[in-house]
């Protein structure tokens, strides 16, 4: 009976209480002011490459426009912002094998730019927030 009545009085009320903070948080980020913030980023660190409208360089930089692989992972989406990468990768069916490189972006810039691309040139993307960006530096 001890055990029922601490789940009940102490154990569910604070989950609840971590529920609606978790809630908040995330219904106070404004995504359309990350976006917009994120468009400058990214006119300044990836335009250069993958061109005002995401395009890329076929055969050379990756389309970020409707790009399949930037959107199928989170994680590596914000990895790739942060460190760059080497190696080949395949984006909407094309071999790419240049060289990214990384970005030293405070955490709500790297969530800012990865907002604009992962809603801009026909993406559609859920939102990324600083702390998952911090969550993910090595």
């Amino acid at each position: 009976m001890m055990r029922s009545a601490t789940f009940f009085f102490i154990i569910l009320p604070f989950a609840a209480v971590v529920a609606w903070l978790s809630l908040q948080a995330q219904s106070s980020f404004d995504l359309k002011a990350s976006m917009e913030r994120g468009r400058s980023l990214y006119a300044a660190y990836c335009q250069s490459c993958h061109g005002a409208e995401g395009l890329g360089m076929e055969g050379v930089f990756p389309p970020l426009a409707g790009s399949d692989y930037l959107m199928a992972n989170r994680q590596r989406a914000i990895q790739l912002v942060l460190y760059g990468a080497s190696g080949e990768i395949t984006v909407k069916g094309k071999v790419y094998n240049q060289p990214m490189p990384g970005f030293d972006l405070s955490d709500r810039e790297a969530s800012d730019v990865l907002n604009y691309i992962r809603n801009a040139f026909g993406n559609k993307g859920d939102a990324i927030m600083p702390p998952a960006v911090k969550a993910a530096r090595k």
